[in-house]
């Protein structure tokens, strides 16, 4: 198992990732240094010879964009053509959604195509616990790979943390005035309205993974 990094370790490791799969070729000191906000190069190539030390990265001395990422911050090979998703367990009534600054180290993951996905950043996938979503094509042991955001539009499928409630979430989101409504994509289910203060949006669906006949499909969310 990889060493774990610190905070800034992971900022600068998260960072090269972002950037490579936007550009395809690594950033230089100086665009780690602002991507990062740190306020010295030599802040940044302390924390880069640690992360080296520790494995994840590869280093071409005296070359301006030397770099080769070999590891994700969560300790998963990396690559240009598939995207590891740290799977970060279930979404269950009666907990918060995990955060994934508060899993440095992930011991399960999820590998997609990296074309599926416009955007990598923030990303992380959970199992469905229950069948509120199934109109929706989306079961019980499902997989949703989401993206960390606390607004939405009305349609969006998200994940909300009702406060009054202390309970989580997964339906369609419609803000009715000073009421949301939750939509799920049950017959059988009556949609739930809430006072909008009691709304704490905590990811949007983009994706959903299903196992059909031992195969996973892929479908937008």
């Amino acid at each position: 198992m990889l060493p774990g990094l610190n905070e800034h370790e992971q900022r600068i490791v998260r960072f090269i990732e972002r950037f490579m799969r936007r550009f395809h070729f690594t950033p230089t000191m100086e665009e780690i240094r602002q991507g990062v906000d740190l306020s010295s190069k030599d802040h940044v190539f302390r924390d880069l010879r640690s992360v080296e030390e520790k494995g994840y990265i590869k280093r071409k001395r005296r070359v301006s964009r030397g770099i080769e990422l070999v590891f994700t911050a969560e300790g998963l090979p990396f690559s240009l053509s598939t995207i590891h998703l740290p799977l970060l367990g279930w979404i269950v009534a009666g907990e918060p959604l995990p955060i994934l600054d508060e899993y440095p180290s992930v011991m399960d993951a999820v590998e997609i195509a990296s074309n599926m996905i416009h955007d990598g950043e923030d990303l992380f996938a959970l199992r469905v616990k229950g069948n509120s979503m199934i109109d929706a094509l989306i079961n019980e042991g499902d997989i949703v790979v989401m993206k960390h955001q606390k607004e939405a539009e009305n349609g969006d499928m998200v994940a909300v943390w009702l406060r009054n409630e202390q309970e989580t979430t997964l339906k369609r989101f419609y803000r009715e005035g000073d009421v949301v409504r939750l939509q799920p994509a049950n017959p059988t289910m009556e949609p739930i309205y809430v006072p909008a203060s009691d709304v704490k949006i905590q990811g949007k669906v983009i994706l959903v993974l299903r196992d059909c006949n031992g195969k996973r499909e892929l479908n937008d969310g």
